[in-house]
């Protein structure tokens, strides 16, 4: 059964359930997805604070009558009189009846228990209220909510040293392929080595997963049969190569035989026509194509999905940003095409030189395009929908990153 992309997205959805929890310490929920919104039992500030090393003053006046000194963890039930000045440190409990905190340097000295004020400030200047920051019963941490780092500080600035969190996803990764070697064994005449395995199993863990490589199955159905029955432990199974049309590519006729309830087996899509996707009781199989790039790009689009709803978050679908294409590129195909590139930030660059077999092309990417079905031309300057994959946007040479 062919389906388009977002046919095929949908289906892979509806397939997929978040996987079960656990509740970790805060030093390893880095990265994790909560299961249970957290709301906030301190108010930060906990208290009326001062924001700068000088004096909280009562009233309107030019000059002062210090009545004393407030450190920082200080306890005290300080009340100002009218024209009262206390000297104050920075983060120090304010005395609740403070209009305001005037630095230090704005002031002057006039004997030991009176100071003028040179430069004055407004009204409430310099005082942290409490609850500004953080108020109690504020969400600081929603369910299904990737975990941050900006997250650990809430947690740790509440007191709380365990969450509940999504378990990693565990996949199983293989390929098949008597021509295929492992990149630590030596090549035969007419062999090649496996690209796609270390790829994908390096990809499922930059999106977080725990992944392995599950073995190397010979073209044949019972060796490929063993290596699936290995796999069904895992939460989610991956293979690449073995599902087109040739006499030799057995890996669908070996999933059959396990009872894979096949959900698709075509998409429209190119590369990565074969592409196909079934259920072996709750655990989801997708079958990539096993040229690489036809690999590493289907399964950016269909496994990524995938991942983060098993992973128990809400956002699983694609995020894009809209730019420039730097040339013209026409398409020779009505199906909709994936074109890989790099985006430097004003405009999409299509890469050199990029077919479905090759490997050294998403080294020099950081995404890709991916043109629709009815459109066979795109014009320079035309805008595009860039879909990030290696997102890290530092620069080789400096730019003025001020706005």
């Amino acid at each position: 059964m062919s389906v388009t992309i977002l046919e095929a997205i949908d289906i892979i959805l509806k397939n997929t359930n978040p996987l079960s929890t656990e509740i970790l310490p805060i030093e390893q929920i880095l990265f994790k997805i909560s299961a249970q919104d957290i709301k906030a039992t301190i108010a930060l500030p906990q208290f009326n604070n001062s924001a700068m090393d000088g004096y909280a003053l009562k009233g309107e006046s030019k000059n002062y009558k210090v009545v004393g000194k407030i450190l920082a963890g200080d306890s005290h039930n300080h009340i100002l009189n009218e024209n009262e000045a206390i000297k104050i440190m920075t983060g120090a409990k304010a005395p609740i009846n403070t209009d305001k905190i005037i630095p230090q340097e704005n002031t002057q000295t006039i004997d030991e228990s009176t100071i003028e004020i040179i430069k004055d400030v407004k009204l409430n200047a310099h005082i942290r209220y409490k609850g500004e920051d953080i108020d109690i019963d504020e969400t600081i941490l929603s369910s299904k909510e990737k975990i941050n780092s900006s997250h650990i500080a809430l947690l740790a600035s509440q007191g709380i040293t365990h969450v509940e969190v999504y378990k990693k996803p565990r996949i199983a990764i293989f390929a098949s392929g008597n021509e295929l070697k492992l990149h630590f064994e030596k090549l035969e005449e007419s062999q090649i080595y496996n690209s796609n395995t270390p790829y994908l199993i390096a990809r499922a863990k930059e999106l977080g997963c725990e992944a392995s490589f599950v073995g190397r199955s010979d073209d044949n159905i019972e060796s490929l049969k063993q290596i699936i029955e290995n796999s069904l432990s895992y939460d989610f199974i991956v293979t690449s190569g073995g599902v087109s049309v040739g006499e030799a590519d057995f890996t669908k006729e070996a999933f059959n035989a396990l009872e894979c309830v096949e959900k698709f087996s075509k998409v429209e899509i190119k590369p990565g026509k074969p592409t196909t996707f079934g259920m072996i009781g709750k655990t989801p199989v997708l079958n990539l194509p096993g040229n690489p790039l036809a690999s590493a790009i289907n399964f950016e689009i269909f496994a990524k999905p995938l991942i983060k709803k098993l992973s128990g978050s809400s956002k699983y679908y694609h995020g894009y940003i809209e730019t420039k294409i730097d040339k013209e590129f026409i398409k020779t195909r009505k199906v909709p095409t994936v074109i890989p590139g790099f985006f430097d930030g004003i405009s999409f660059k299509v890469a050199d030189q990029f077919s479905p077999g090759m490997v050294n092309v998403l080294n020099h990417c950081n995404g890709f395009i991916l043109i629709s079905k009815d459109r066979d031309q795109i014009k320079k300057d035309d805008i595009v929908k860039f879909l990030p994959m290696n997102w890290e946007f530092e620069q080789e040479d400096f730019v003025d990153f001020q706005s």
